[in-house]
């Protein structure tokens, strides 16, 4: 349960990579940030985080294994607030070309795919963010230019579903994805200094507004 005053946010804990980094971060913009694969826990978020490092194949198996596919899945049909970041965000669709034979969650339509071969991958760099939205809730606190840290290999495909935001990297590359409750980060907002912590401010911003309106 959260303590009433910050919002709960259950990181979702799948044993693969720093997660207690994003945990950390949230906690610093005011969410009640748990790390955790309770299943009670996750239910009772106000919503609901899926970092992600790593290979795209181990991190699907991992999330498998520990059922906490199951527990992402139902907080997304849910409608809760819910932010993929970096492999977190390519999870959340059907395919990867890291690991072409292991499905995604499939919540986001098309592949993931190798960033161009003529540029040095893995991109791990501060790069700037190309809005492609007229409007987008996650990026309403952030002013121009965005700089935001990239670390991965792959991608979603630019012209995606939902895509907010891409950054240039040897062409467009998708950087944001917005869709309703469904927020997704190829950046690290954890690493990504003052305008990353507004993101995810931005994220516990909208826990609390939505829980206050419920309890309304």
């Amino acid at each position: 349960m959260s303590d009433g005053r910050r919002p709960l946010v259950a990181v979702l804990d799948y044993g693969i990579g720093n997660l207690r980094s994003a945990q950390k971060a949230l906690e610093r913009v005011g969410a009640d940030a748990r790390l955790t694969a309770d299943a009670t826990v996750i239910a009772a978020a106000d919503g609901v985080v899926l970092p992600g490092v790593g290979a795209f194949g181990r991190c699907m198996q991992a999330l498998r294994d520990a059922e906490l596919d199951r527990a992402a899945l139902e907080a997304i049909e849910a409608g809760r607030p819910f932010l993929g970041i970096c492999v977190g965000m390519q999870m959340l669709y059907e395919s990867s070309d890291e690991d072409p034979y292991v499905p995604g969650l499939g919540v986001l339509h098309g592949a993931v795919r190798r960033l161009p071969d003529e540029v040095k991958v893995p991109q791990m760099q501060w790069n700037t963010l190309d809005r492609t939205a007229a409007e987008s809730r996650m990026l309403a606190e952030v002013e121009d230019p965005v700089w935001v840290y990239f670390v991965h290999s792959y991608a979603a495909e630019p012209g995606g579903e939902g895509v907010v935001a891409t950054c240039d990297y040897g062409g467009p590359v998708a950087a944001a994805v917005e869709r309703g409750a469904l927020w997704a980060t190829q950046f690290h907002p954890e690493k990504s200094g003052a305008a990353g912590l507004r993101i995810l401010g931005t994220f516990v911003t909208s826990l609390a507004v939505g829980r206050a309106g419920r309890a309304g």
